[in-house]
């Protein structure tokens, strides 16, 4: 089971790939984005906690993308502890540009539409249970 998943992840990072190409973005960064849309800013922390990341990890993914003109990182005002990201201009236009990809990558699956929904909330339920026998970190 654990290396079906690992193997059907890499393929799904090799489908997204020359999607992402055009923008200079890589998968991770493109999740990062992908929260940024739905929240429009967030902290480094909320950003991590919605995709299972440390900021260790997530931090020079968000500076990648920075670089890249899509966001902002700026120190939390009232918490200098805290780092807040914003999305710029061209990172909420970015949002316009790639709105096809998930689209595409379902397409790629070949499942309908329940067999996705069904296969997500699967795996939700996997991590979900596999989460709860690690101990607290």
């Amino acid at each position: 089971m654990c290396f079906s998943l690992y193997a059907a992840t890499n393929a799904l990072q090799r489908a997204y790939a020359p999607l992402l190409k055009p923008s200079g973005l890589t998968y991770p960064q493109y999740l990062a984005l992908v929260v940024l849309w739905e929240l429009r800013e967030a902290t480094v922390g909320e950003i991590g906690r919605r995709l299972f990341l440390d900021s260790g990890t997530l931090t020079p993914v968000l500076k990648r993308i920075a670089a890249l003109g899509y966001l902002t990182r700026e120190r939390d005002p009232a918490d200098e502890r805290s780092v807040i990201v914003a999305l710029t201009p061209r990172g909420r236009e970015l949002e316009t540009e790639l709105a096809t990809i998930q689209r595409d990558i379902a397409c790629t699956t070949a499942l309908s539409t329940e067999e996705l929904f069904d296969l997500r909330d699967r795996l939700h339920d996997l991590r979900k249970n596999v989460n709860a026998l690690q101990p607290p970190s």
